[in-house]
């Protein structure tokens, strides 16, 4: 028969007589609360999780210190921890550590203490002392410490953060400027480091994607799709009816806006082109007699009726099969290839012709098959795209190129 001990010390004691108390309403219904008993039930119960959470992080610092679990072998008190209680093994970790913490900033640990902070004000708070200048007078940490919890008397843990940034406006102003400037100019580094764009496409028409972005651009391009997404742009172009505050929709459909309002001619070009999309249709279906799909040179497919749409308002460079178009071939009047030929040698090759090369038309050069000082023509049949890399493997002399039936090249290390 196992033995239970008695709890001796006032913190056992507390827990124990907790869990009885918790233990007598396990299976209480709800039903019978009106609606004052619950409201303050709620919040009574948000001020003892932030009791339970500081008492929590005191005794798990305690543990680290009297090494608690080192007698099964643990390497860590916040290891044995995760263990014992199926924590992971961060947040066992993230509890010891905020025990110590806690320690530090004693007027922290007293308000989480008597439920007056929540954990998201505290870590914020530590955060944003932490954060601070070395070599600072230690009166000047107590007093931006005191600051910051009275604060949090009115103020949710992202306002905490806002007034944690301009902390030393309050403490220290003469310090502030240039503080501030040397934080932002490092976030600033960070956030251009971070920056991200996934896209995938999920063939069915959509494509999501995720993005990271600066601050700074991030503002830029809220205000843009705010604009677009405004009730009154909307009104003149859908008619009334268009609720106040635009939603993931309205946002979406202003992304998709913002980027058909983007001129070609304001982008760099790529491989010697603007960055314009180009679509292969066919006569019959620009013309309205056919409902055949049209093909982006990015490989995807676009209904007809979008292809006429979009040839309409000239947001594309149609190229219609079947049909007159413009002067592709001028011989030996140009040594440079015309946009018109560089958008013929993307329809035609696709991509890099050299074998087993995946970059795309819009990322290649247009290369002379004879050379231009040879007495080559810029024509089409003695062009084709090559990426940067085969580009200039074309012209090492230490590599002989071969042009097969196919229309693609290999290379081969001269002897």
């Amino acid at each position: 028969m196992t033995t239970i001990a008695t709890p001796r010390h006032q913190v056992s004691k507390a827990i124990a007589h907790a869990h009885h108390d918790l233990d007598q309403v396990v299976d209480a219904a709800m039903w019978s609360m009106d609606t004052h008993e619950t409201a303050t039930a709620l919040i009574d119960i948000t001020r003892l999780e932030a009791r339970v959470i500081e008492l929590k992080a005191r005794v798990a610092a305690h543990a680290d210190e009297v090494q608690v679990g080192t007698e099964t072998g643990a390497t860590s008190t916040s290891n044995w921890l995760a263990h014992q209680t199926r924590e992971t093994r961060s947040a066992a970790y993230r509890t010891v550590r905020r025990g110590y913490d806690l320690a530090i900033y004693d007027r922290v640990r007293s308000a989480l203490a008597h439920g007056d902070l929540r954990l998201e004000q505290a870590d914020v708070i530590i955060r944003s002392i932490t954060a601070l200048p070395d070599g600072l007078d230690p009166e000047l940490l107590i007093k931006a410490e005191e600051h910051l919890v009275t604060a949090a008397e009115e103020h949710d843990a992202k306002r905490l953060t806002i007034l944690g940034r301009r902390l030393l406006e309050v403490i220290a102003p003469d310090l502030a400027d240039r503080h501030e400037s040397d934080l932002l100019e490092r976030e600033e580094a960070k956030a251009a480091q971070a920056c991200r764009l996934t896209m995938s496409d999920d063939g069915h028409g959509k494509v999501h994607g995720r993005f990271t972005l600066p601050a700074l651009q991030a503002a830029e391009l809220k205000k843009m799709l705010f604009a677009l997404a405004a009730p009154k742009h909307l009104a003149a172009k859908e008619g009334a009816g268009v609720e106040r505050r635009p939603g993931p929709e309205r946002m979406g459909r202003a992304f998709a806006e913002l980027i058909d309002r983007i001129s070609a001619k304001d982008l760099p070009q790529v491989g010697g082109r603007d960055a314009t999309i180009v679509v292969t249709i066919d006569h019959d279906t620009l013309l309205g007699r056919l409902h055949k799909a049209g093909v982006l040179d990015t490989g995807e497919r676009i209904s007809a009726s979008a292809a006429r749409r979009l040839a309409c308002t000239a947001k594309i460079i149609p190229v219609v099969l079947s049909a007159d178009s413009q002067v592709l071939d001028v011989g030996r009047a140009h040594r440079f290839f015309t946009k018109a030929q560089l958008t013929a040698m993307s329809i035609r090759d696709g991509g890099c012709v050299a074998e087993g090369c995946d970059w795309p038309p819009w990322m290649c050069h247009a290369h002379h098959w004879t050379r231009w000082t040879d007495g080559g023509p810029s024509d089409l049949d003695n062009a084709g795209l090559l990426c940067p890399r085969h580009h200039a493997r074309a012209h090492d002399p230490a590599y002989e190129m071969a042009k097969h039936h196919s229309g693609k090249v290999t290379f081969t290390r001269r002897q």
